[in-house]
């Protein structure tokens, strides 16, 4: 599994290195979307829609409202998106108690949609804010490096489960792996990039938090898998599962990142 793991990241991160580094922005708006809308697919799986061609209404569903949300200025969304995943935290830590709530059809489509369309938007914002493209690889090598921390630091310390009823894998141990490695990781990225030493504490500040949320996304995305019976989400990468097991941590780390971007821009 960890070799097949390797070989896809292998091929994947270089390849999506090169697309953000030469698509235009329509062009990325459109290689994005089009993530989502597979997502969308894997979605319907959780809402225990697997049959052909049924499990392709949502995603279908999914492109209105893309268009509708590319109409609408992004703060206002980002903000909404900060609340809706505080009360996921909650979801999560109170899961499986809330299983029933969870069924509910109209809630799992309108989570859907709260948890992939502000993604997207977010990645685009990012990429189009000066500097976005070199900020958006900052951030995926910022969640990257959080994973791997996360990985080998539970593999290597990991006693004390997280949430063991969510996700039994994750321990506080690993967490602390995470936040380890994004301190390093940010720091770097300030002197790489030179940014001004006063801005550092709030930088720093705001990077702990974007991986906190991504471990969030991460845990929301198992909830959902545990309560359907998945392992994993589809079967599109070789040892990573599917599409929604590769975004998870990214479905929360873009729009709390972007909404630090949009919160900066503003003072």
């Amino acid at each position: 599994m960890l070799k097949q793991r390797l070989l896809t990241a292998i091929i994947l991160i270089p390849l999506f290195i090169f697309l953000v580094l030469k698509l235009s922005s329509q062009a990325f708006y459109l290689l994005t979307a089009a993530v989502v809308l597979w997502g969308g697919c894997e979605w319907s799986a959780f809402m225990g829609i697997q049959q052909f061609p049924r499990y392709l209404i949502y995603p279908a569903f999914l492109i209105l409202v893309l268009f509708i949300a590319y109409l609408f200025p992004i703060n206002p969304i980002l903000y909404v998106t900060f609340v809706w995943w505080l009360i996921a935290a909650y979801l999560v830590i109170k899961y499986p108690k809330n299983a029933a709530l969870l069924a509910n059809e109209t809630l799992q489509r309108l989570m859907g949609v709260l948890v992939l369309v502000p993604c997207w938007l977010s990645i685009n914002y990012i990429r189009n804010y000066p500097n976005g493209i070199h900020i958006l690889l900052f951030l995926f090598v910022l969640i990257w490096g959080a994973d791997s921390g996360a990985y080998f630091a539970g593999r290597q310390w990991g006693k004390h489960k997280l949430i063991p009823l969510v996700s039994p894998g994750k321990t506080w141990e690993g967490c602390l792996g995470a936040l380890l490695t994004t301190t390093i990781i940010t720091l770097c990225g300030m002197m790489i990039f030179k940014v001004p030493f006063t801005t550092w504490p709030m930088a720093l500040m705001w990077a702990l938090l974007t991986v906190l949320f991504s471990i969030l996304g991460d845990l929301f995305e198992s909830m959902m898998k545990r309560r359907v019976g998945l392992k994993d989400s589809g079967h599109l990468l070789p040892g990573h599962g599917g599409i929604l097991d590769r975004i998870d941590s990214l479905t929360t780390a873009a729009p709390i990142f972007a909404l630090g971007l949009a919160i900066s821009h503003w003072i």
